[in-house]
């Protein structure tokens, strides 16, 4: 499973504004609508209750929320870079700026654990961080997150 299956140029937000996890959830819930015209309440709702079982804020400034519901077709994407860092309960306590938000089809199973695995090896290389992090637009985003997706990436 590529990064590119799951994430489509439009989905990558360059400097997304946020003050709290509840408002990135909402803007996150936005821009997934947009994608596959499911209603924000309840792309948001699936966040958030995913949210009160343990926080998807995983470490190093990362965030990766993630749910299963009905009316997705297939296992997409949306990647943010935070334009200021917030408070995310994240299990190191430090704050949030890079963000990859999965929603799923409900019956997805063992290919919603697969693309939140890929996900979450793409995000745990810190060189691949550094580069998100000092990327200028949403084009250089996208193209850093699809060349990090070969099995032997080069540095850029």
């Amino acid at each position: 499973m590529n990064i590119s299956d799951l994430l489509a140029p439009e989905a990558v937000l360059a400097s997304l504004k946020a003050q709290t996890k509840k408002q990135l959830l909402q803007e996150l819930a936005a821009r997934a609508h947009v994608r596959t015209q499911l209603p924000e309440k309840q792309i948001f709702e699936t966040l958030n209750e995913r949210e009160r079982l343990g926080t998807t804020g995983v470490g190093a400034g990362i965030a990766i929320p993630h749910g299963r519901m009905a009316g997705v077709a297939n296992i997409m994407g949306v990647f943010a870079r935070l334009e200021s860092a917030i408070d995310y309960e994240a299990v190191d306590g430090q704050p949030v700026d890079l963000v990859f938000m999965l929603l799923a089809p409900e019956n997805a199973g063992a290919d919603h654990l697969k693309a939140l695995a890929r996900v979450s090896r793409l995000l745990r290389n810190q060189q691949t961080c550094e580069k998100l992090r000092a990327a200028k637009n949403a084009e250089a985003l996208y193209a850093i997150l699809i060349d990090q997706t070969g099995s032997s990436s080069q540095a850029a």
